[in-house]
């Protein structure tokens, strides 16, 4: 594991990024508590800090949603949820796809480049995936990508489904599928991710 300077400033990041305990709050890159497990209801938010506090401790990138600052390495707990907390989280869209390694239908969500400069972050547990700036037209109907915004936040899964030989791409956070990576990308990779839109949400930088 990538060693860490034990300076105040990582020690106030880890607090901040650390699962829910003693009625802190868990932030990733800038995101609330009430965010990352909902609005709920404080009994659904025990259920899910409990799952979580026992979940195994992450060191992923973070990145700051106000200009896709890279935060440096932060300590988070992966996030665990029953079939029915991701059924309360995701859209049925979402959970066939994120719980379940469906895919989507072509053309059918926001897979476009946008205007603006951003980054895209898991629908899951809100870990940074891609920045929009290595996103490019693939002409297949997903939103595709040359490179991960980090590659210790995306987990790679060899695919045998449907008599295939693939590259599964998941979300290192929560254990979620997003899509496939393929050798037939634009340089300076020659790789294309491959993503499902609903598994991911788009957050545009602030502007000056």
């Amino acid at each position: 594991m990538t060693s860490v300077t034990h300076d105040k400033t990582m020690d106030r990041r880890r607090f901040l990024f650390a699962a829910l305990g003693g009625g802190a709050a868990l932030a990733i890159g800038g995101v609330s508590a009430a965010r990352l497990f909902g609005a709920n209801g404080g009994g659904a938010m025990a259920a899910t800090a409990a799952t979580t506090s026992t979940a195994p401790q992450l060191l992923l990138e973070c990145f700051a949603d106000d200009d896709g600052h890279n935060l440096g390495p932060c300590y988070v707990r992966k996030l665990l949820l029953t079939d029915a907390q991701w059924h309360a989280r995701l859209s049925d869209a979402a959970f066939s796809v994120m719980r379940r390694a469906g895919t989507e239908i072509a053309f059918s969500g926001p897979h476009e480049k946008p205007n603006s400069k951003g980054m895209y972050r898991c629908a899951g547990c809100d870990t940074a995936l891609f920045d929009a700036a290595t996103q490019f037209d693939s002409g297949t109907g997903w939103p595709s990508f040359w490179k991960p915004i980090a590659k210790q936040n995306v987990i790679e899964i060899n695919d045998t489904s449907f008599g295939m030989t693939r590259t599964a791409i998941s979300c290192a956070g929560c254990d979620s599928h997003l899509g496939h990576v393929f050798d037939d990308g634009p340089q300076p990779t020659g790789l294309r991710y491959c993503m499902n839109s609903v598994a991911m949400r788009f957050v545009a930088f602030r502007t000056s």
